[in-house]
């Protein structure tokens, strides 16, 4: 029973360890706000800014969360590799200097890290201070669970030696399998930090004595944190596989150099922190933690200095090694230079939202084609992908329009944009309604009461493809190289017309059958909400339709060669007196 319990103290401190991470990166995430994802395509342009930024994040979200970002980031086509190599370094450095943190002995501040932080974040009114002290909260449980750990290991640290004596870096057997065994475990829990904790726990209690024994499970992690982006590639554009295969293979050169190098690096970190002859054991295992993790940190500053200035080479040799027969992904248009011409940054801007209609188009037609008959988790998998990819290219265009409205523009401009803008949160909801119809399929395939028969199918799916064609209207609508956009605008609302007495007809179709007893109520209740749904998208692209019938919708092309320089701040508002209005509301009944 002793055995029993001290192997589940060290699961719930593992268990502690990680989930206090977890509360800690997201946090500090959501504490530096939703513009870090914005911000990560912009400052790309360099290498330094996207060093620095990578840093920035691997400090706060880890690296292996960083790279899945970044993955993300060349799925919506708004990052290419050789602007997403020089973050993917930094987020490697970033996550070692968050466990340099954990490496110096705060395990005594513990539960004061844990109890500040549940006061502020209860006690907080505001967003950000909530999830401040969230993170301080988790900073304290991952203290804490390391030293729950660390404690029920130290009973049986003289039968633990010998075992882990076979896990060292003298010889390459030791090497091989340390890392092997720290790249397995890592690929597992899918966090580095975990591992490395894991191992600072073990040095804590005296089952590592030297800087040997822990090299090769801190060199595993490097390895084994590459799973997550791997798994979060799955499914996606080969551009985006090949960076999560950058990773991979950067990492595993770094350490197959580190292994190679390793008496001289041995001789570094003990000089930068060495062991007095007569020290304790409690200073002893102190004293190697912090070589640990200066190791960490050593290996990824090193190799990253000698990557980057060659890291567009780097990328470019990725790009011939992984080749596709399939054509690359079209690439975002939103391209900052073009900010100082506002006429041709709002073409750049109409050119994205066709591009982001055509992966809704896509989605669209997997929903459709594919869902609606034999549902496959690589069909699914892609519409939950370009959701994702919607999402994250309205935040860039929401962005990128605001940037814009600091030139000097036209009155023409001034209100296009706002109509882009409209038109871009309205795909983005027509990319909502399609997972809910991918959803809805999801769950009608566990009930098999919601079967109908053909006739009530077809009608069904002649409505699904009214409102695919519809759409394709839509996308061909928002080429800016077109002179008549408000004849197919015309076209969208006449096609819209149709459709929605097409919608009327099959809704009361499904009523009659359901009154009749010819279809099951559930079956009624699942495709009212497929109608629903393909209602709702028809909808929103009525909304896109009716911003391009304004009269401000065109692109004039002989501004499209006009440079123009940033506006003057604008004369900021008097704030209203809230009290004005607060009398108004109160003065009515609404109860």
């Amino acid at each position: 029973m002793q055995i029993f319990f001290h192997v589940f103290q060290v699961l719930g401190g593992l268990a502690l360890f990680i989930y206090g991470m977890n509360i800690m990166t997201d946090g500090l995430r959501e504490a530096a706000g939703q513009k870090l994802r914005t911000i990560l395509s912009v400052m790309t342009t360099r290498k330094l800014s996207g060093l620095g930024l990578g840093t920035l994040l691997g400090t706060l979200v880890h690296s292996s969360a960083t790279t899945v970002m970044l993955v993300g980031f060349i799925q919506a086509g708004l990052m290419n590799l050789v602007q997403a190599v020089p973050v993917m370094l930094g987020a490697n450095i970033g996550t070692t200097l968050s466990m340099q943190a954990i490496s110096f002995k705060l395990s005594d501040y513990a539960l004061f890290a844990v109890a500040v932080g549940f006061i502020v974040s209860m006690v907080s009114k505001t967003t950000k201070r909530k999830k401040m002290g969230l993170s301080l909260m988790g900073f304290g449980l991952l203290f804490l669970g390391m030293t729950l750990m660390s404690d029920a290991i130290k009973p049986y640290r003289d039968t633990l030696k010998p075992i882990m004596a076979n896990i060292s870096g003298e010889t390459p057997r030791g090497m091989l399998l340390g890392i092997l065994l720290a790249t397995a475990l890592t690929s597992i829990i899918q966090s580095s930090g975990a591992t490395v904790g894991m191992c600072f726990a073990l040095t804590t209690a005296g089952v590592f004595t030297s800087i040997e024994q822990t090299m090769p499970i801190v060199l595993g992690a490097h390895i084994g944190t590459c799973a997550t982006a791997l798994l979060a590639s799955i499914g996606t554009s080969i551009s985006a596989k090949r960076l999560a295969y950058a990773h991979l293979i950067f990492n595993i050169l770094n350490v197959t150099a580190a292994s190679l190098l390793m008496a001289p690096l041995v001789w570094v970190l003990k000089g930068i922190n060495p062991i007095p002859a007569d020290a304790a054991p409690e200073l002893v295992a102190q004293l190697v933690v912090r070589q640990s993790a200066n190791l960490h940190t050593l290996v990824m500053v090193v190799a990253s200095a000698i990557v980057l200035p060659v890291s567009a080479q780097y990328a470019k040799l990725i790009l011939r090694i992984f080749r596709s027969r399939k054509p690359e992904p079209e690439p975002s248009y939103l391209d900052d230079k073009l900010l100082e011409y506002p006429e041709q940054a709002i073409c750049a801007c109409m050119r994205e939202l066709q591009r982001v209609a055509k992966t809704c188009a896509k989605s669209l037609r997997l929903a459709g084609q594919t869902i609606l008959f034999a549902q496959t988790p690589q069909d699914i998998h892609a519409i939950k992908l370009n959701e994702q990819v919607v999402n994250d290219v309205k935040a860039a265009m929401k962005e990128y329009l605001a940037r814009l409205t600091r030139r000097y523009l036209s009155k023409r401009q001034a209100i296009l944009i706002q109509h882009l803008d409209r038109c871009m949160s309205d795909l983005e909801r027509i990319g909502d309604h399609i997972e809910t119809i991918c959803n809805l399929s999801l769950r009608r395939q566990k009930v098999p009461e919601a079967v109908v028969d053909k006739e009530s199918f077809d009608t069904a799916f002649r409505l699904y493809e009214n409102a695919l064609h519809l759409f394709k209207l839509v996308i061909d609508s928002l080429d800016p190289d077109k002179e008549n956009i408000q004849e197919i605008a015309q076209q969208i609302l006449q096609a819209r017309d149709d459709y929605m007495e097409a919608s009327l007809t099959t809704r009361a179709m499904f009523t009659d059958k359901v009154a009749q007893r010819l279809i099951t109520p559930i079956a009624g209740i699942f495709f009212s909400e497929y109608i629903a749904a393909l209602d709702r998208i028809v909808k929103h692209s009525k909304t896109i339709a009716l911003a391009e019938k304004q009269p401000q919708f065109w692109i004039k092309r002989t501004k499209l060669g006009k440079h123009v320089d940033l506006a003057p701040e604008p004369a900021l508002q008097q704030l209203v007196d809230p009290k004005d209005y607060l009398s108004r509301l109160q003065a009515e009944d609404y109860l």
